[in-house]
């Protein structure tokens, strides 16, 4: 059994959740997800089953766009609803903040960013979740996360009705929302903390596509090859269908493969997708082999 599942997840369960679930509703033990998403988050999480776990690397580089709120007035350890307060403003101060102060704000998190990720997060130090280093933290000791660049493409500003705020984000790999919640709130100098998440897109996938799994009678599964439509293709024949399968690189010099792109699709009878070949020092080579069937 092999294929994709985009899962619309509600809000509580953990994406492992999902993935536990989708395996006790398949009974199939290799079920993987293609892009995290927090407790407090809902919306869109492709599920891969079987081979298509292969496909995971070809889903985290995609686009990504979010619906957000963020609540003005106070901050959180977490950087958004489920953690501990650590400043509070005064409900005056949030209400002095015009709409006009918000949208210039947002405006300042687009374009390539640095950003500081929640020290509540699953970024690894020295073999150890982040999360986990904060929980076990004596009195006293502050977690910090390490800066790094994010592209943010876009902060759509959609209400304001102190002291909450609505906008949409379109991001890149990497991009925490929480951290631009937690950080609007300091620019705006009231502090500030995410209360709502809520993906809707990755790539050309729609959260309306989608199903929870928690709630839905049945579970169908797209084509595994439906995960990486986003690649080019090209057609195969069996021969050389055959020579990918006992790993024979020299075969892809036969092919007429489009240049100027990382991964390209390799496709046989129907359309079944056979394998991903990636460029690599200037020419391709195999990168995964699907199982015939």
């Amino acid at each position: 059994m092999d294929g994709l599942l985009l899962v619309d997840k509600p809000v509580g369960p953990t994406s492992f959740d999902v993935v536990a679930e989708v395996r006790r509703r398949l009974g199939v033990r290799r079920v993987g997800h293609g892009g995290t998403l927090d407790p407090l988050a809902t919306g869109l999480l492709p599920i891969l089953v079987g081979e298509a776990t292969k496909l995971v690397p070809y889903l985290i580089g995609l686009e990504k766009v979010y619906e957000a709120t963020v609540r003005l007035g106070v901050a959180t350890d977490t950087y958004d609803a489920e953690g501990r307060v650590t400043a509070e403003a005064a409900p005056s101060l949030v209400e002095a903040i015009s709409e006009d102060a918000v949208r210039a704000a947002l405006a300042t998190f687009v374009g390539v960013i640095r950003q500081r990720p929640p020290a509540y997060s699953a970024i690894k130090r020295d073999g150890r979740r982040l999360y986990e280093l904060a929980r076990s933290a004596k009195e006293g000791e502050e977690v910090v996360a390490d800066e790094r660049e994010v592209v943010v493409y876009s902060v759509t500003f959609g209400r304001f009705a102190p002291p909450e705020v609505d906008f949409e984000v379109r991001c890149g790999k990497g991009t925490y929302i929480r951290s631009i919640a937690h950080d609007l709130g300091a620019l705006l100098g009231v502090g500030g903390h995410l209360t709502r998440l809520r993906r809707t897109r990755i790539g050309g996938f729609d959260v309306a596509q989608a199903v929870d799994v928690f709630a839905a009678a049945a579970i169908l599964l797209q084509p595994l090859g439906a995960a990486v439509d986003h690649l080019p293709g090209v057609a195969i024949d069996a021969a050389v269908e055959a020579r990918i399968r006992k790993g024979q690189q020299e075969v892809l010099q036969t092919l007429a493969l489009p240049g100027l792109c990382h991964a390209v699709r390799l496709l046989g009878e129907s359309g079944r997708l056979i394998a991903i070949v990636e460029a690599e020092g200037g020419r391709f080579v195999i990168g995964r082999v699907f199982a015939a069937g």
